[in-house]
């Protein structure tokens, strides 16, 4: 193992130090016991605001308690993303200006009279992980694949509040894909529906990254997506689950013996975590008969430094009949490259990827920099 890796490895479990002490810290509160859940939750949203800081423009980001139009545990809503943003090069900008916007398409994306032409006739669907949204993911890619000639596209599902089951991250603004992954496959597929009759297009080509990816799969498989899609392009994706460094495997042995530690988890995490641990019965149902479905192009990407989805080769996919499958770990001829979960889809490799495998005329992957956590080629 290399030193990047173990550095990555290490500041990971700090975070995770870290987010356990402030459950603990949030549970364990004075007075917890007596407040009601209103006030419990808006009391945790306003010492989240009071710790953020202001936006170089001078708006305040503020967390926010949204349990949604329909209240509910296990219930989300999705809409598409609205009013283009700015073009970022590197993911920490991209988090700050999603908080301040959290329903910001990226520059290029929902151009809703765009028409593909002859060269790119299939548009592109965005789908973001989890505790993300389609801005803050896609904001360096999304403009170059527009620039490309692209008719892009993306969506914020699986929106859930605190009290719907979307767990703790869901009180800051714009993290979405907390919900159940059922529910937002099938804002998925009516999401491409949309982008079908708008475009005129018989298919469109998926990019997806974390939960997203993994998502795609599941409306190919259960949601009619296999005759409405013609390539899938995930980064990170969570396909076959995630040990999350061991902790999640160790999670679902305890459950296999009877002790519901997952579910007793379920509402900090959020409902789309526990059903991304490895042997969720999510999963099991996913790929119960087999990784992918005829006709469908995959590539899948995967990086040696990925803190999320790991162990990272999890994410890879075995075609079965009838399917194309291209299985790409990013630092495979080019080492300078330490993207890691989020970086990854602000690596200019990353980018060049997604390129060539929606259309192999493209020019070949190129080789940058791009460093662990920050991204952007070291610039924020």
């Amino acid at each position: 193992m290399g030193s990047t890796e173990l550095f990555a490895q290490r500041q990971h479990l700090r975070r995770l130090l870290a987010c356990t002490a402030l459950v603990a810290g949030a549970v364990m509160a004075p007075g917890l016991a007596n407040a009601t859940p209103e006030t419990d939750l808006q009391a945790f949203a306003d010492t989240l605001s009071a710790g953020l800081a202001p936006a170089p423009d001078g708006r305040q980001p503020k967390a926010i308690v949204d349990t949604g139009s329909a209240s509910g545990w296990g219930r989300s809503t999705a809409a598409a993303a609205a009013g283009e943003g700015p073009v970022m090069t590197a993911p920490l900008a991209a988090f700050a200006h999603g908080l301040l916007a959290p329903n910001a398409a990226p520059a290029g994306a929902n151009r809703w009279d765009c028409k593909p032409g002859a060269t790119h006739p299939n548009p592109v669907v965005l789908l973001h992980g989890t505790w993300l949204n389609a801005y803050d993911t896609f904001a360096y890619l999304s403009p170059r694949l527009a620039e490309a000639g692209y008719c892009v596209f993306a969506l914020n599902y699986g929106r859930s509040g605190l009290v719907d089951g979307g767990g703790l991250g869901s009180v800051l603004p714009g993290r979405y894909g907390v919900g159940p992954m059922e529910e937002s496959a099938r804002q998925v597929a009516e999401f491409v529906d949309r982008v079908r009759t708008a475009t005129g297009a018989d298919k469109v080509d998926i990019v997806g990254h974390s939960q997203g990816g993994t998502l795609a799969n599941h409306y190919l498989k259960f949601g009619g997506g296999a005759e409405k899609v013609d390539k899938l392009v995930t980064f990170g994706a969570t396909h076959h689950g995630t040990s999350l460094l061991g902790i999640a495997s160790l999670g679902r042995f305890i459950n296999d013996l009877g002790v519901d530690i997952l579910g007793f988890y379920e509402p900090i995490a959020g409902l789309s975590n526990i059903q991304q641990a490895v042997g969720s019965p999510f999963l099991k149902t996913l790929n119960a008969g087999g990784d992918t479905v005829p006709g469908v192009t995959y590539t899948v990407v995967g990086t040696r430094y990925d803190e999320v989805t790991n162990p990272y080769d999890w994410t890879f996919l075995r075609a079965g009949a009838g399917a194309t499958v291209h299985n790409i770990t990013l630092q495979d001829g080019c080492e300078q490259d330490l993207s890691d979960h989020l970086t990854l889809m602000y690596s200019p490799r990353a980018a060049s990827i997604t390129l060539q495998a929606l259309d192999p005329a493209a020019a070949a992957p190129v080789c940058e920099f791009n460093p662990w956590l920050i991204g952007g080629g070291g610039r924020l």
